[in-house]
């Protein structure tokens, strides 16, 4: 049976193993003007967050 000449590196393991973890972000859906933002922060296009008005967004 075939055996490695030399030991397979860490980081070379890592960067194999690092290839299955790229994916899109997950985004989250305003209900009330339908913009996409990153879900457990704050919309910043309207300053809501969970139905409440957290920052004070002025035009």
């Amino acid at each position: 049976m075939a055996n490695p000449k030399r030991k397979q590196s860490k980081a070379r393991s890592a960067k194999r193993r690092a290839a299955n973890r790229f994916k899109a972000p997950e985004l989250a859906k305003d209900t009330v003007d339908g913009t996409t933002f990153r879900p457990h922060r704050v919309n910043p296009n309207n300053g809501m967050y969970r139905g409440r008005q957290v920052i004070d967004m002025e035009a």
